[in-house]
């Protein structure tokens, strides 16, 4: 796929997750650090607003975080550091240099002209993995196996896509995606 045809392919969110602790006292962390709440009747963690970049951190009684909120790969480093220093700073332990991974990278994707959804499925149909019941979820679900990737494509032409964990496989998750969509307009 050209990169002239993903001009309109955009990253809303990056999830991170991983260890930056053998444990962590929640109680002491939302004490300890400005703008970290813990609510355990709404989440069994920590949820933790930072500025810089903006993101939520997540934080688990297990040593486990989770980032979110983040819009580009290159702010990982960024966010992480300043958690951890938070966290140095509140005197609270965490391991010196966690590695943390990408677990889902979200994109928004514009194909430029609506989609008649009730086609597409009838096409799609004996393809695995499509799915569309209106009454329910007003946008057509496509999982593709190669890269493993979630579509949620609308009537508008404007799609979401889930399950990334690089930009290189949702570019080629895009024209597979786009390829199937081929087919079911050849089928007229």
């Amino acid at each position: 796929m050209k990169e002239s045809e993903l001009h309109s392919l955009k990253i809303e969110n990056v999830v991170v997750s991983g260890s930056i602790a053998d444990a962590i006292d929640l109680e002491l962390t939302s004490d300890k650090i400005p703008g970290c709440v813990l609510n355990k009747k709404r989440f069994p963690g920590a949820v933790y607003h930072m500025q810089n970049p903006k993101s939520a951190a997540l934080i688990f009684a297990s040593g486990r975080i989770v980032i979110t909120g983040l819009i580009t790969p290159e702010d990982i480093p960024v966010a992480l550091q300043n958690l951890l220093q938070d966290f140095r700073r509140a005197e609270i332990p965490c391991e010196d240099n966690p590695q943390v991974a990408i677990k889902n990278i979200v994109c928004s994707y514009n194909l430029g002209s609506p989609c008649n959804l009730n086609r597409i499925m009838i096409t799609l149909m004996d393809s695995e993995n499509i799915e569309y019941e209106p009454e329910v979820f007003p946008g057509l679900v496509c999982r593709i196996s190669d890269p493993k990737l979630v579509f949620l494509l609308f009537s508008s032409g404007k799609t979401i896509i889930t399950g990334g964990t690089n930009m290189d496989d949702v570019k080629r998750g895009v024209g597979v995606f786009k390829r199937k969509l081929c087919i079911a307009d050849n089928n007229d």
